[in-house]
């Protein structure tokens, strides 16, 4: 089907937009990877989460 973009292409391309909210998750994760558990770095998931999605659906 010419025109179609396929779903893992969108989702690079969502990830690329996205630099600065995976940035800020993957630095929250990181200041105590010794001790991950749910929900540490909530928020900022959250914010990541949101610009992929809304990435995702430009296209």
């Amino acid at each position: 089907m010419p025109g179609r973009t396929r779903p893992i292409d969108k989702l690079a391309t969502a990830a690329a937009k996205c630099s600065k909210e995976s940035s800020l998750y993957g630095k929250c994760i990181l200041a105590d990877y010794n001790n991950v558990r749910k929900d540490m770095c909530i928020n900022e998931f959250m914010k990541l989460k949101e610009c992929y999605l809304k990435a995702y659906k430009q296209r």
